[in-house]
């Protein structure tokens, strides 16, 4: 999102582009909070007590302040308007863009998650298996790790469990057949490409 600025010539400057804008794309801004008009006088009183000030600095704290008000009041016109003219256009950047202003930036739409990499089995014992594996290195935020298995002597994998973390303990595994483990990645949009095989016999 952009970030209203805080110079006070770049303020200034906003509030021409701003005016410039709201008079030649009147159909777009029908009925701001303040108009061109206002924005104009309110630049106009600002620019005075601003040239004030500048000529009596060290005396002259009356014309310091009046001027902070002056530039107060300025921005929360803008503001006002910049609220108004986000409703307005829809956040349209090219139409906000005649006003010297930007659209909200979209986010970025969620990618699926990469391939956790390196699958290993770090220790093993008589029904249970120690697993852990690499973070994907591409792809989109993973929300959780899903641990498949394949039994000797069937076709189809078969979810075992469901991990947050890059190492899971199973337990009560089948003991003495040849047992296939793969990850696989996943959030909203669904899930990765499946990891390497680890297999065991325990």
């Amino acid at each position: 999102m952009p970030t209203f600025p805080t110079r006070e010539a770049d303020v200034a400057s906003l509030g021409n582009r701003m005016i410039s804008g709201m008079r030649e794309h009147a159909e777009d801004f029908p009925a701001p909070p303040f108009g061109a008009d206002e924005i104009e006088a309110y630049i106009d009183a600002f620019q005075q007590k601003s040239d004030a000030a500048a000529l009596a600095q060290g005396a002259a704290a009356e014309a310091v302040d009046e001027k902070g008000e002056a530039f107060q009041t300025l921005i929360d016109s803008l503001r006002a308007v910049l609220r108004y003219a986000e409703d307005a256009v829809k956040y349209d950047s090219a139409k906000l863009k005649n006003i010297g202003w930007n659209g909200r930036k979209r986010r970025s739409e969620l990618q699926a998650p990469g391939q956790a990499g390196i699958l290993e089995t770090k220790r093993e014992g008589p029904g249970w298996i120690y697993l852990e594996w690499k973070r994907p290195t591409e792809g989109g935020r993973v929300a959780a790790y899903h641990i498949q298995i394949l039994k000797d002597g069937e076709k189809e994998w078969q979810d075992l469990t469901t991990c947050f973390e890059r190492m899971t303990v199973l337990t009560d595994q089948e003991r003495g057949v040849e047992l296939k483990y793969r990850v696989l990645t996943g959030n909203r949009t669904g899930r990765g490409v499946p990891s390497n095989v680890v297999t065991a016999v325990l």
